[in-house]
């Protein structure tokens, strides 16, 4: 894939990560995607009632569809500085990565995979709600959409170019409030705090003794509360996210969790733990043919292929047993900061191992 194409798709990031877009507010970048794929004459442009945009590039045969996604939303909160800044090789800005590069790379796609037309066609999904408390709710009508028809999907990130996501970890996340009856900090001290309790709480989840393997974690992520600094506080809350390779693993420390909620409880005293993110778990066999293409094409642009785990948008249709894997396609660091960066040379490698999986997608699988 020549560097025309590459720089094509970079201008097109840029543009696309100057329009903030936090989860539950992706409409601008939506509608910005929309009249992208309107402008290159793809058909079947539409937006579903979740926020997701599609559109279909049509193939010239009767194989199956092949289903492309990335993630419309960011991290970083609507009022973030979101300004570039550009080294030697490098591209720095908030969401460049994640994913801003990855929508860019659904018209990337289009552009390196005409004049060959497919024999099926090739539908583009630009999806709400894949960071955050977004709970891949985006994904999970991309799915309902086309269920099981597809020759697979394919899940775009920007960076992690040369891994080939084949499992997604469980992830459960929730949210712990704690209520008092509250007061003055003077003339009604020794009535419980709920802040004082909810750090309490906090410190007992996060000496909770995790399993190396699986790898399983556990972050308190936001913690809030409180009203003034002279006021015993009479609401406080966490959001925990707790994750791991193993489902087993998973449900154990849920389990331990929300027994420790339970147990906070005493007079004057409400602990509640709700349930406020679920990302299922699944995986697909290494040697699937998907996945034994996915490496190929990385190994055809001088790329070592890693298989890895990951929390991804691939989550969704691999705990469905159905064939899917997530991609990257260049590397770079920083993700989920202000300081996010792209390599941008190895784009051109990663824009052609995309279009040469979904052309081997059709070619490899297309005949079953």
């Amino acid at each position: 894939m020549d560097d025309t194409l590459a720089s094509r798709v970079l201008d097109l990031a840029l543009a696309i990560q100057q329009i903030p877009t936090p989860t539950f507010d992706e409409g601008r970048r939506a509608d910005f995607v929309r009249q992208q794929f309107l402008a290159e004459g793809l058909a079947d442009v539409s937006t579903d009632n979740t926020g997701n945009v599609y559109a279909r590039l049509p193939g010239e045969g009767t194989a199956r569809p092949v289903v492309v996604s990335a993630h419309l939303d960011t991290v970083f909160p609507p009022d973030t500085d979101l300004a570039v800044r550009r080294t030697p090789g490098k591209l720095f800005g908030p969401g460049i990565g994640d994913n801003s590069l990855g929508i860019a790379a659904l018209l990337g796609l289009v552009w390196g995979i005409r004049g060959n037309v497919p024999p099926g066609d090739v539908w583009l999904a630009a999806n709400v709600c894949e960071e955050g408390l977004g709970d891949l709710r985006g994904m999970k009508s991309v799915v309902a959409r086309f269920g099981d028809t597809p020759l697979a999907y394919i899940v775009l990130e920007g960076m992690s170019l040369g891994k080939v996501y084949i499992a997604g970890m469980g992830v459960q996340r929730y949210r712990i409030s704690i209520q008092t009856p509250g007061g003055h900090s003077w003339s009604d001290f020794g009535r419980p705090s709920a802040i004082h309790e909810l750090a309490a709480l906090a410190t007992r989840l996060t000496v909770i003794p995790l399993p190396e393997r699986p790898r399983t974690t556990l972050n308190v992520g936001v913690i809030s509360g409180g009203t003034t600094v002279n006021t015993i506080a009479a609401e406080a809350h966490l959001e925990l996210d707790l994750r791991s390779e193993g489902r087993d693993a998973l449900a154990k420390l849920a389990a331990q969790v929300e027994s420790l909620a339970r147990a906070a409880n005493r007079r004057d005293v409400t602990v509640r733990a709700e349930i406020i993110g679920q990302r299922p778990a699944g995986e697909i066999s290494p040697e699937h043919p998907l996945v034994r293409l996915a490496q190929q094409r990385l190994i055809k642009q001088r790329v070592e292929p890693e298989l890895h785990i990951g929390s991804t948008d691939a989550n969704l249709p691999l705990s469905l047993g159905l064939p899917a894997v997530c991609i990257g396609l260049t590397t770079g660091g920083g993700a989920h900061t202000t300081g996010e960066f792209i390599h941008t040379r190895p784009l051109a490698q990663g824009l052609a191992q995309l279009v040469g999986l979904v052309e081997g997608v059709f070619r490899e699988m297309g005949q079953s």
